[in-house]
């Protein structure tokens, strides 16, 4: 399994932090600078218009602010928020009850759109273009199709699997961000500010250790820095030193690159019994023991974006790096066999 502190998911108990910690306003948000800027322009073209601003996507992997983003919006709107999810949204009337509750001007923020049920996706084609709802009045031949008109509202969709979403449904959306891995001097400045909110004495050198290992993930640096500060606290230390920091990373297995050991299985695991690679996802996954979309949705958006492992049409083949990272040496192996692709 995965550990559970280098999960980019918000874990049980977690709310509470996220929210103290979430910023409030797009001054305070810390790094995605284009999508920032041009955010900015957006929403105060509207606000001058008088205008709802225009339906917003926003997709990437977990952890990166997709939720936070939503809500700053909201408050740069002045806007009311509702907050739903795709798997919650199980028949068409639960859209429907929602946006009749709308009033001109709302938000409402959908996290994992990509999971919306066809039928419930369908909904949403006229309410967002033409800000209207069909619903059906009756049953059997007595029921007849009543069109309602909505407030304008916006619509902000969240999702980290964009592949997934339908393009009938993707082309609605007239801003369209991407979410990137933070860089980790950004991480480090998410760190500082998180200790300040938080009341705790965070060294330098300790706050760009825990950036460097947060796998460009402000919730993971986030988490890390809660976890050293009780690392610190059971070594008596006076705040988190950088000593305090790295006996308490050393303790949760995260290595110097944020690897944690399923990372590194996954990379050995290539390497001793595919020869490192190609492999497929399937066989990857079984020979791990673990889901594959623990693997695909967790684990390998990091290592592919750090360079340690390659994904080819013929399967998933290690780097060079993370040879050298695991201490290994590249041409004791061979990379010819071929495990199969999925």
């Amino acid at each position: 399994m995965t550990s559970e502190v280098l999960t980019p998911d918000i874990g049980p108990g977690e709310k509470h932090f996220e929210e103290t910690l979430r910023p409030k306003r797009l001054t305070e948000f810390i790094g995605q600078q284009r999508l920032v800027t041009n955010l900015g322009v957006f929403m105060s073209a509207s606000r001058d218009r008088g205008e709802s601003l225009d339906h917003v996507l926003i997709f990437g992997p977990p952890g990166l602010g997709k939720t936070t983003l939503a809500h700053i919006v909201a408050n740069e709107m002045d806007a009311e928020i509702h907050v739903t999810s795709g798997p919650v949204l199980e028949r068409p009337g639960d859209l429907a009850a929602m946006l009749t509750n709308l009033q001109e001007g709302d938000l409402l923020f959908v996290d994992e759109i990509h999971r919306l049920p066809a039928a419930v996706e369908e909904i949403l084609y006229p309410a967002m273009e033409d800000f209207e709802l069909d619903i059906m009045i009756g049953q059997g031949p007595a029921a007849r199709s009543v069109r309602l008109t909505l407030p304008h509202f916006t619509l902000v969709g969240a999702t980290t699997r964009t592949g997934l979403l339908t393009a009938p449904l993707r082309d609605r959306f007239g801003i369209v961000h991407r979410l990137e891995f933070y860089p980790p001097d950004e991480l480090a400045a998410i760190a500082e500010r998180s200790a300040r909110i938080l009341d705790i004495f965070l060294a330098t050198d300790a706050r760009d250790e825990v950036a460097k290992r947060s796998r460009g993930t402000p919730r993971i640096a986030n988490r890390l820095l809660r976890r050293v500060r009780d690392f610190a606290h059971h070594l008596g230390a006076d705040g988190v030193t950088i000593e305090a920091a790295r006996f308490g990373l050393e303790q949760m297995e995260v290595d110097a690159f944020g690897l944690d050991h399923l990372d590194r299985k996954l990379l050995t695991t290539i390497i001793e019994v595919y020869n490192g690679g190609p492999v497929g996802l399937r066989a990857l996954a079984a020979s791990l023991g673990e889901d594959r979309g623990t693997l695909e949705d967790i684990n390998e958006p990091y290592l592919l974006q750090i360079g340690l492992l390659q994904r080819t049409p013929r399967g998933r083949l290690v780097t060079p790096l993370a040879y050298r990272h695991l201490g290994l040496d590249p041409t004791s192996t061979s990379s010819s066999l071929f495990a199969g692709d999925d």
